[in-house]
């Protein structure tokens, strides 16, 4: 089974357009196992009691943003070294370097493409 078919992602973004993009993104790509949620407090309880291998993460959000989240995740053992790419619009100096002190695996910038998702996955968990 190739890593495509097993690798487990959670969508994870307060506006509706944005996780269908990144869904089509993971579709067009070949991958298949994913759920969404719609704010990082929402995907911390689901994540807490079924982890994923990788998580595609809005910057911006109600309640937990994609750091936040990123943070939370980095604390729980259970959940530590789940694979973080953060999903935003304005990547500014600020946003990247606090999430490389959090652990942030990756970083892509709206608006991308199939092609560029699935090469920011590959840098995270390996060739798809």
């Amino acid at each position: 089974m190739s890593l495509k078919n097993q690798l487990k992602v959670m969508v994870v973004d307060d506006m509706s357009t944005s996780r269908a993009l990144i869904t089509q993104a993971l579709d067009a790509i070949g991958v298949a196992n994913y759920a969404v949620e719609n704010d990082g407090q929402n995907a911390l309880k689901t994540l807490s009691t079924a982890p994923v291998h990788l998580v595609l993460s809005d910057m911006n959000m109600p309640n937990i943003d994609g750091l936040g989240l990123l943070e939370a995740l980095r604390r729980n053992p259970a959940t530590a070294r789940v694979g973080f790419i953060l999903v935003t619009g304005s990547p500014s100096p600020e946003i990247v370097q606090r999430g490389q002190k959090l652990g942030l695996n990756n970083i892509i910038k709206k608006p991308f493409s199939p092609a560029q998702m699935k090469q920011c996955i590959e840098r995270v968990v390996g060739r798809l």
